[in-house]
């Protein structure tokens, strides 16, 4: 009795390998689980990137705002009629951001 209870349970050894280490098994599964909810992550993260770049592109081309604002603080252009302050540190700190005044 005791030989076919161990040829039983060492029969269900080898019935469950596959199940769990198998092509398709509960590892592998769980695997691909991790991997479909780590590119979802990843996949919301570039939605949010490209809403902001979209509304970036759409504010660039509707309004002149936006145009304007680059314009003032990457290229450090001024409008007619302004003039522009620069307030320098002593001893070599940084300086204070430049700004435009209008009369």
């Amino acid at each position: 009795m005791r030989l076919i209870t161990v040829s039983l349970a060492a029969l269900l050894i080898l019935i469950q390998i596959p199940l769990w280490m198998g092509k398709g098994g509960w590892l592998r599964v769980w695997d691909l689980d991790k991997q479909v909810s780590a590119a979802q992550k990843k996949n919301e993260e570039l939605k949010a990137r490209n809403a902001k770049l979209n509304s970036e592109v759409k504010d660039l081309r509707d309004g002149t705002g936006a145009v304007e604002e680059r314009a003032r603080y990457e290229l450090g252009m001024i409008k007619d009629g302004e003039i522009f302050i620069q307030i320098l540190q002593p001893n070599g700190a940084q300086p204070a951001p430049a700004r435009a005044v209008s009369p």
